[in-house]
């Protein structure tokens, strides 16, 4: 009897081996597909996480804050891969983040408005002072070419007698 549950034993030890063989080479067939579709929610999240700010108080885009200990920073991302994963479209998860937490959470101000002068001050401002500068320079210009650099008249005695002294000073 011991020769036989031997055998039972071995045989039903051999059949488990075989099915968890057959699992680990299904979920390693299968494994690869699913992390491909993962890595696809990931991108287009990492894509929509850099129009957003991380709201831990780090000044960082979302999608790389790299806060130590940062809560805010993964659940956010969290937030964002289920709305992906719910085919919302990204204004649409845009603005919820705007309602959630406010305009400070995109990372670039939207183009109208006041904030239309964050967009454009960065154009304009430096070439109105690269024109200022240009004009100050040709003005700088100008004065100096009008103007002569003139000391005083000195009459002739006076130099004739400056002469004379230096010579003096010399023959002695």
């Amino acid at each position: 009897m011991t020769k036989n549950r031997n055998h039972t034993t071995a045989r039903c030890l051999r059949t488990r081996c075989r099915a968890c063989a057959l699992g680990a080479f299904a979920l390693a067939a299968i494994a690869p597909l699913a992390s491909v579709a993962r890595a696809q929610e990931s991108a287009h999240a990492k894509e929509l996480g850099q129009k957003l700010m991380c709201v831990c108080g780090c000044n960082q885009i979302l999608g790389s804050c790299n806060h130590v200990g940062c809560t805010y920073s993964h659940d956010m991302m969290k937030q964002l891969e289920d709305r992906i994963a719910r085919n919302e479209p990204d204004d649409l998860t845009l603005q919820a983040f705007v309602q959630e937490y406010g305009p400070t959470v995109l990372s670039s101000p939207p183009a109208k408005g006041f904030n239309r002068i964050a967009w454009i001050a960065p154009i304009v401002f430096p070439l109105v002072a690269l024109a200022l500068l240009w004009d100050v320079v040709r003005r700088w210009k100008q004065r100096g070419a009008v103007a002569t650099a003139s000391g005083p008249r000195v009459s002739a005695d006076l130099i004739a007698r400056a002469r004379r002294e230096s010579d003096k000073d010399n023959e002695a």
